[in-house]
């Protein structure tokens, strides 16, 4: 335990469960669902209402091996070439081999995918998928289906849920044991203010960090608060440098900021090409997928064509669909173009990377279990393995069903006794963290954009570095000031501190990994050296604040805890 929290009051009522789910995503309300049908008292605590994770903005699918001809092991090679080398063949192979039926219990659940004239599941391809594998609903709307079936089940199972709760630190006893989480619920309801829930299994499942960045296909939400609760608490997270920007993101301009609407690579699996101005496609020859070779190699080569033609965006040409097919197969997707003035039936979409997926994360074991004892992490926040340095389209939802199952079973199998958090912890107590003004979250954002983005070097992450740090140093100075003038404990005050703890990690990583790989791209390390790099770099925050980055000894994972 490092003794970091978050400066905050101290918690003025509590509950008691056996597992509190962190997150309302396909990965928390999975574990949730699971976790309640073994007969735990189990509550949900989400941050915003319980639809509005991250699950509910994934278009394209989710990938398993369902299709006739189709294997598990085909799927795990697909993944094994995206993860170009630091996948966990291990781990790939749980979710490979377990996923077709995960998802044929997500249905059971309710949730109703896209099928065939026959009635078979519908599927089609996304980059890197060598088969069509991935099932899809509404057209391009997955995981808005997805997120409405769990969360009518959850209803339907009447499990205790705190919404619009920001999750603060994690609670834990005498012995350094998991016992609960503080959190501040915003507004009125049966709870408000900083609170507790106590319990002595912590299931994390908090999504992303991609608001690190400016542009970002994730929601505003989505600020790195389980990965920097998981930090403060002296866990380790792992691959934190490999953030995934997807290549496809509609460009509404060179200044816009926040959410960006996404357009899903399962408008290119069906047939779109990416070209330049002059209608040239430019993905030919440069992998024998083209337009669907894995992501980290179409977000480099539609910025290698930006940087060569001068221009800020390429372009997706689908007009060849007709309108018939976009208005049954992407609904959504043609709805944001025509919001911002584009018509895809009748012109090319302007599109650019933009900050997607987080590949690393809380470093976890095959039962989600973290180095924590009590605490597990699912989805997104979570490092199972399985993505290695660039996830496979469409295998996050798949990862967090999979896991979300694996964990409630862990929890079920060693129903842990609750213990009380100790004194400190539940007083509030430990080393405060100093908070940052809630504007300093633009400056964070441009920050890691400038020097952390798609294109990295040893010099930009410097720069970066020198900057966040002199954020940190700042903000440290002000609480030591006879006339202190920080940040006043909220909620824009938490999210911008976990953002900054979020970013030092990620740059102190990338900095760390001299080379080029899956979607870590280095223009001063453009190679990939496997001699030296097929490692994982696992980074802790020590008592005095600064990330510690170690590197393993193979491109294995050490075990989770001693023991396993």
């Amino acid at each position: 335990m490092t003794g970091i929290r978050l400066t905050a009051p101290a918690p003025g009522w509590a509950i008691d469960a056996d597992v509190v789910v962190v997150g309302s995503g396909v990965a928390g309300l999975t574990t949730a669902l699971r976790c309640a049908a073994a007969g735990l008292d189990t509550v949900v605590v989400t941050k915003a209402r319980l639809d509005d994770g991250s699950t509910r903005w994934a278009q394209g699918g989710i990938a398993a091996a369902l299709g006739e001809g189709d294997t598990p092991e085909q799927h795990l090679d697909d993944t094994l070439v995206a993860g170009a080398g630091l996948c966990d063949e291990e781990a790939v192979r749980t979710l490979v081999t377990e996923g077709p039926d995960a998802v044929r219990r997500l249905i059971t659940t309710g949730a109703t995918f896209d099928t065939t004239d026959s009635g078979d599941i519908a599927l089609t391809r996304e980059g890197g998928h060598h088969r069509r594998r991935i099932a899809h609903a509404g057209g391009d709307a997955t995981g808005a289906e997805i997120s409405r079936a769990l969360v009518e089940a959850v209803r339907s199972a009447a499990l205790h849920t705190i919404e619009n709760a920001l999750v603060l630190d994690l609670l834990t006893d005498a012995e350094g044991r998991t016992a609960g989480v503080s959190l501040h619920v915003m507004g009125e309801g049966q709870h408000d203010g900083v609170g507790a829930v106590r319990a002595p299994s912590v299931v994390l499942a908090t999504g992303g960090m991609g608001q690190v960045f400016s542009a970002t296909t994730n929601p505003s939400v989505s600020t790195g608060d389980g990965v920097a609760l998981a930090l403060r608490a002296g866990a380790e997270v792992s691959d934190l440098e490999f953030v995934q920007f997807h290549p496809t993101v509609l460009f509404l301009g060179a200044d816009s900021e926040g959410q960006q609407p996404l357009v899903s690579e399962a408008v290119r699996g069906e047939g779109a090409h990416l070209v330049d101005a002059t209608g040239t496609r430019f993905m030919l020859g440069q992998h024998e997928l083209a337009e669907l070779a894995p992501r980290d190699i179409v977000a480099k080569a539609i910025t290698r064509q930006m940087h060569e033609h001068g221009t800020e965006h390429m372009y997706l040409d689908a007009r060849h669909f007709g309108a018939r097919m976009w208005e049954q197969r992407f609904p959504t997707i043609l709805a944001a173009c025509r919001t911002h003035g584009i018509d895809p039936v009748t012109g090319p979409i302007p599109v650019a990377p933009a900050a997607h997926y987080a590949s690393g994360g809380i470093r976890t074991d095959l039962r989600g279990r973290t180095t924590v004892p009590g605490l597990y992490a699912c989805g997104e926040v979570a490092c199972t393995g399985v993505h290695g340095a660039n996830r496979l389209a469409s295998n996050s939802l798949l990862e967090g069903l999979v896991f979300a199952e694996r964990i409630a079973a862990d929890i079920a199998e060693t129903c842990p006794p609750r213990t009380e958090p100790a004194e400190a912890a539940s007083e509030g107590g430990g080393e405060p963290v100093a908070l940052l003004a809630p504007e300093t979250r633009t400056a964070i954002q441009r920050i890691m954009t400038r020097g952390a983005g798609v294109l990295r070097s040893a010099a930009s992450l410097a720069t970066a570095a020198e900057e966040l740090e002199a954020l940190h140093r700042s903000a440290a100075a002000d609480v030591d000031a006879a006339d202190p003038k920080d940040a006043v404990p909220g909620v824009d005050a938490w999210e911008v501190t976990n953002l900054l703890l979020v970013s030092r990690v990620l740059v102190a990583a990338a900095r760390e990994r001299e080379e080029t790989r899956g979607c870590h791209w280095r223009e001063d390390r453009p190679d990939r050296d496997d001699a030296h790099w097929r490692r994982h770099l696992v980074v802790r925050i020590a008592a005095d604040r600064t990330p510690v980055v170690h590197r393993t000894e193979t491109a294995a994972f050490p075990p989770v805890r001693a023991a396993d």
